[in-house]
């Protein structure tokens, strides 16, 4: 009995020693899920085939490489808001950010594979991809204020990607490459590498990628997507990319020194991770709040990964404009005062320039959502 102790013992002390080694963490985000399905072909449902590759993804990640910590924003059918995706992987300062979905069209038999970063495309058919994948955010409840008046089908709204730049595009782009390659060695069509307009890629802080595994709508197409074969495939075909990525993120970083540790032995997904908080930095002089005691109104009119100057032409001549820092974004206002009329009215002279510019509340510095 003690011998059989002592090597259960033996067991746990070398899993807890791997695990404290892992040096790399990836999030694997199945697309949309619970009351959400996404694209809805004639046998399948998007939300399913997602997260069955997803799953089938981690799983080969984790039997390949130990080092690896892999996070799942979900591993069952529930519903997960599209910032809470970007959270997750923010809180764990993730190393890589995969989202997978399933795509479709209204007309055509159009099939094969692709893979977005986030990017400025001006094309049609990217634009159209983005706004059904952005309109999720539909079924969130107090959407305008958590994505700041951001309206997923109306392209005006789109105007605020001219302000958010990736300083991860060259890696992301690089793994999509990656990702595209190995689809062609499986013999699945490819659609290319294409730059999109994807809240849950804008809002993640490391190289993230949002690949398309094919089309629902295409009944061919959705009979491989909704078999475990043609599953078993696709999660292989990203994992051969993912596996090129990673060693080439362990060439140029050495041994990776620095990244955090994990000791934990379980699996992350989002029901266990705790609520995300912001951090907030109001950057206004107190003569443009006046009394930090009183609740200050503001109107919210653009974001950018940059500090702008009050006089940028794209501030369009307004004046008393200042900002706050939400997780290293600017976030620039128009007005401040405590009189709720008089910035109900700023609001609806700024909505006329700034597609989407909605009010805010700020005490002692601090954005307030109560």
């Amino acid at each position: 009995m003690k011998k059989y102790t002592y090597i259960a013992i033996i067991l746990i002390l070398s899993l807890l020693e791997i695990q404290a080694q892992k040096s790399f963490t990836v999030v694997i985000d199945p697309g949309h899920g619970g009351k959400d399905p996404g694209c809805v072909g004639s046998i399948s449902k998007e939300k399913a085939i997602n997260l069955s590759v997803a799953l089938k993804l981690g799983s080969l990640i984790e039997q390949n490489h130990p080092d690896v910590q892999v996070i799942y924003t979900r591993r069952t059918d529930v519903f997960i808001p599209l910032d809470e995706r970007a959270n997750i992987a923010n809180k764990y300062k993730a190393d890589l950010f995969i989202s997978i979905h399933t795509n479709s069209v209204r007309r055509g038999s159009a099939s094969g594979t692709e893979t977005y970063t986030l990017g400025l495309s001006n094309s049609d058919e990217n634009l159209d991809v983005a706004m059904r994948e952005n309109s999720v955010i539909l079924m969130e409840d107090d959407y305008v204020q958590k994505y700041e008046g951001f309206d997923p089908q109306s392209t005006e709204s789109y105007i605020i990607f001219e302000f958010i730049q990736s300083k991860y595009m060259e890696q992301s782009v690089s793994l999509a490459a990656e990702i595209q390659k190995s689809f062609v060695k499986s013999k699945r069509g490819n659609r290319g590498v294409r730059q999109g307009r994807l809240l849950v890629l804008r809002k993640t802080s490391m190289p993230s990628v949002l690949v398309e595994l094919g089309f629902i709508s295409n009944r061919t197409e959705e009979r491989y997507l909704a078999s475990n074969e043609g599953q078993k495939t696709l999660a292989q075909s990203i994992y051969r990319a993912f596996d090129s990525y990673k060693k080439d993120y362990v060439r140029k970083s050495g041994n990776m020194a620095g990244k955090p540790v994990v000791t934990s032995p379980r699996t992350i997904t989002a029901e266990n991770i705790p609520p995300h908080k912001e951090e907030i930095t109001d950057t206004s002089s107190p003569a443009t709040t006046r009394n930090t005691n009183d609740i200050i109104y503001k109107v919210q009119i653009l974001t950018s990964d940059k500090k702008l100057s009050v006089k940028d032409k794209r501030f369009k001549g307004y004046n008393d404009i200042s900002f706050y820092i939400n997780q290293g974004v600017y976030k620039y206002t128009y007005g401040s005062t405590s009189d709720y009329k008089k910035i109900v009215s700023m609001q609806k002279k700024a909505a006329k320039d700034f597609k989407g510019a909605f009010i805010i509340k700020m005490k002692d510095g601090n954005r307030i959502y109560n």
